[in-house]
């Protein structure tokens, strides 16, 4: 479990396609504290450590991580926004994050309010996630609170600290971000709209 709040900022070195799964190497400040097997959100994706050498450290994405995160366009030199997962004794500094990603958005607009940007995203309500006002959102794997909500539509706005310490400050208007809707949020709508099967 994660809590959204970025650690580092990540490089992404290599690209290795073997069969339908793709292994990335990360460089990375946290990678000496690192273990095999251990479990770090890559922009928000749950992904497990399976090889270290040094600063370097390897994942694997399978076929339907690629298909429904913006994984399937890293390539080598992508800055990928990373956290490890919450100690049992640790605080809960942003929301309950699972590292699994709902679907993807899109960056609709940036607007520079001179000390912070609104970052204004859509997303495809067909899928029926829902993000309510003042609630929380988790983008690239960083945790947020959304605010002008519609559906299929919603705004974030970015601190400096924030803007500087992950990948927002690389995102540019058309860019693909990963999001992972409130957990709660989701208990809620499964139980008003059920199974459909």
């Amino acid at each position: 479990m994660f809590t959204g709040i970025v650690e580092t900022v990540g490089t992404v070195v290599n690209t290795t396609i073997e069969g339908s799964n793709v292994h990335f190497d990360i460089k990375s400040s946290i990678t000496g504290e690192l273990k095999i097997d251990q479990s770090v959100s890559h922009n928000g994706v749950c992904l497990t450590v399976v090889a270290i050498d040094a600063d370097i450290y390897r994942v694997t994405a399978i076929d339907e991580t690629l298909r429904k995160t913006n994984l399937k366009a890293w390539e080598s030199g992508k800055k990928v926004n990373l956290e490890r997962c919450m100690p049992a004794n640790g605080r809960f500094d942003g929301h309950i994050v699972q590292g699994h990603v709902d679907q993807t958005g899109r960056v609709e607009s940036i607007v520079n309010q001179d000390g912070s940007w609104l970052f204004n995203f859509s997303y495809d309500r067909s899928f029926g996630n829902v993000t309510v006002e003042k609630g929380s959102i988790t983008i690239n794997g960083t945790s947020l609170t959304c605010f002008n909500s519609k559906n299929g539509s919603f705004t974030v706005a970015i601190i400096p600290y924030t803007y500087e310490h992950t990948n927002f400050h690389e995102l540019k208007v058309g860019d693909e971000v990963n999001l992972e809707f409130d957990i709660v949020g989701k208990y809620i709508q499964r139980i008003i709209r059920g199974y459909e099967n």
